[in-house]
């Protein structure tokens, strides 16, 4: 068996090398927490805080992120309450569905990204040859959008790349699944509608 960190041999089956790249993933995401100085937040709310920093207007609620966390609306809820009561999210009225809430992140659950465990594994990437790091995050949204196919779950993507997105117009982008425009903030965030668009069409 190899060491994380080490490569394996060429002689290694197909499966060999997957198994031990899944091993590695996992343990990236254990040194992420695992090594942080800051204690004060779970993983899961740290994942919380970066979802609703980053998901557009349309995606920032509970159930929302209950569908990215991969976990029951319950836990989700309560993890959400949690931040709430910390200050770090406000929950506001959703004037396009009465029957859920909107959730903002407060001025000091941005100042509290700054403290992002995340930030280390960040950096690590940001290091990688940029062609390297291309070909690294074109493989791992294929690795998430075949994991959330198989358990039938969304695809969480931006506006910028969706099939949804309508950009012939010569206007503001225009959303064809909540039949909204699409402003600049929203082309770069998360969407619980993502729908990934064909090659030809990106």
């Amino acid at each position: 068996m190899t060491a994380i960190g080490q490569t394996t041999d060429k002689g290694d089956t197909a499966g060999d090398i997957s198994s031990h790249v899944a091993e590695q993933l996992v343990h990236l995401a254990r040194l992420v927490h695992g090594g942080s100085s800051d204690q004060c937040l779970t993983p899961a709310q740290w994942t919380a805080l970066r979802y609703f920093a980053r998901a557009n207007r349309f995606s920032r609620t509970p159930s929302a992120f209950s569908e990215f966390h991969a976990t029951t609306r319950g836990t989700a809820s309560q993890t959400v309450k949690s931040l709430i009561a910390l200050g770090f999210l406000e929950r506001h009225a959703n004037k396009s569905d009465g029957r859920s809430a909107l959730i903002e992140v407060t001025p000091a659950g941005h100042e509290k990204l700054k403290d992002d465990p995340l930030s280390a594994l960040t950096r690590a990437i940001a290091l990688l040859p940029a062609d390297e790091r291309g070909r690294f995050a074109t493989v791992v949204s294929v690795l998430a959008s075949t994991m959330a196919r198989s358990r039938t779950a969304p695809i969480f993507g931006n506006c910028g790349e969706c099939g949804h997105c309508d950009t012939t117009g010569g206007g503001p982008a225009y959303c064809r699944c909540t039949q909204s425009l699409l402003n600049q903030d929203d082309m770069s965030a998360l969407c619980v509608d993502f729908l990934p668009a064909p090659p030809n069409l990106r």
